[in-house]
């Protein structure tokens, strides 16, 4: 299997017997990697199912990198086949597509008392957890880098600017944020563009550390957080912001997802949606990533997307596809998650943490060489609803920018000044 996939770089194994075989061929560009089977099983669980053998036997112990790291050796095995490779494309097998399509329909099911109970599975985790890897605004979500060598939290910035922008946000207009997380988002809004935000989660936790944020901003007035499914909001809103939440509706869900956001939006409203996405087309969620990370969790194709929100009579006004933007947001996560390994396996222990880093290494790739990329559609109920053309993104994001690098300035005077 490895001599099959194995073309860019140099993998070396050492296996339990102390038998040692190369693979590749070396390559400037790409690191090489040893890595040591521990025992003679590892390999057979590999190649019975890789993802979910090759990350369970990482998580175990039974698979050691011994030279380089584990995103090296992630590069080496997906930088070979990635999804920009050429050659003659050959039809599906019928008989494996219709399997994997079984088994997505039936991982797919998300109703509403199993949306919790998954969304606690990832984000009811140790508040310290998030901050050892995450900016200080904890915007877990895909940045948004206009320059890659910008730091995290510029990158996180210049994404809630990205976002208010397409909102086309002015004072007073009521702002429905679906999946708030710890409250960045909806605080940011409510600072720069003085309007009165509803955020809803299904994380006990995230909602403590947002209602928290807003009563210490003095806020708690106009930025309300509720533990809530977005099926279960009444209301009408002006706007409607979702970042990194449809990935956990479920395909059976999207047509219900549009059709009550639908019902939920102004006239003249405006909707943002932000997610991670296929290049391809459906698929399914690999077993590893279901069981350990994301339960319930689904990357949609645009396709999917587009086709049910489609049914609910929402305008595609602008749709934007972030290529690398994640991929880069995931190196930081994952260099900040290694530079603080005692601490993570002192919150849980050794196996959470390798756990945790192949997490971020296999999504980093995934965003790197594979299929995945994040999606950013603006949709509106009355065509006449924003300006023709998209000039005014440019001007309300830039206007965003130099607004919060005034907030910064004056921060950093009155540091100076009582600090």
């Amino acid at each position: 299997m490895l001599k099959r996939v194995v073309k860019r770089g140099e993998l070396t194994v050492i296996y339990a017997d102390g038998r040692t075989r190369t693979f590749g061929t070396p390559d400037p560009a790409v690191r090489p990697v040893t890595l040591r089977f521990a025992d003679k099983a590892t390999p057979r669980r590999i190649a019975r199912m890789p993802r979910l053998g090759a990350g369970e036997a990482y998580m175990d112990g039974g698979l050691i990198v011994e030279r380089g790291t584990l995103l090296d050796l992630m590069r080496i095995i997906r930088g070979s086949q990635p999804f920009e490779r050429g050659g003659e494309l050959q039809p599906p097998n019928p008989l494996r597509r219709a399997a994997m399509d079984l088994h997505g329909r039936l991982d797919r099911l998300n109703w509403s008392r199993r949306s919790k109970r998954n969304v606690a599975h990832h984000y009811d985790l140790s508040d310290r957890l998030y901050d050892l890897f995450l900016d200080a605004d904890r915007q877990y979500s895909c940045a948004y880098f206009t320059d890659p060598a910008n730091s995290l939290e510029q990158a996180q910035a210049d994404k809630k600017a990205h976002i208010a922008a397409k909102l086309a946000l002015r004072p007073g207009l009521k702002v429905l944020d679906i999946g708030c997380g710890w409250g960045g988002m909806a605080l940011y809004l409510n600072r720069m563009a003085d309007v009165d935000v509803l955020g809803i989660t299904l994380s006990e936790q995230q909602l403590r550390v947002a209602r928290r944020r807003a009563e210490e901003a003095g806020v708690a007035d106009r930025v309300r957080f509720e533990l809530l499914d977005y099926r279960a909001v009444t209301g009408q809103f002006d706007r409607i912001v979702s970042v990194g939440m449809f990935e956990h509706v479920g395909p059976p869900h999207y047509r219900t997802f549009f059709r009550h956001c639908r019902n939920l939006l102004a006239e003249d409203g405006v909707m943002l949606l932000h997610t991670i996405g296929r290049m391809g087309g459906p698929s399914t969620t690999d077993r590893w990533t279901a069981k350990y990370i994301f339960p319930g969790g689904y990357i949609p194709a645009l396709s999917e997307i587009v086709s049910a929100s489609e049914t609910a009579r929402l305008i595609a006004s602008d749709l934007e596809t972030l290529r690398l933007h994640y991929a880069y947001t995931l190196k930081a996560w994952y260099d900040r998650t290694l530079a603080h390994r005692a601490e993570i396996e002192a919150l849980y222990d050794a196996r959470f943490f390798r756990m945790w880093e192949f997490y971020l290494a296999g999504a980093l790739i995934s965003f790197e060489y594979g299929g995945m990329c994040n999606y950013q559609v603006q949709y509106i109920r009355d065509r006449r609803t924003l300006p023709i053309t998209r000039d005014y993104l440019a001007d309300a994001e830039a206007s965003l920018r130099r607004q919060a690098e005034a907030e910064l300035d004056m921060e950093s005077v009155g540091r100076r000044r009582f600090g």
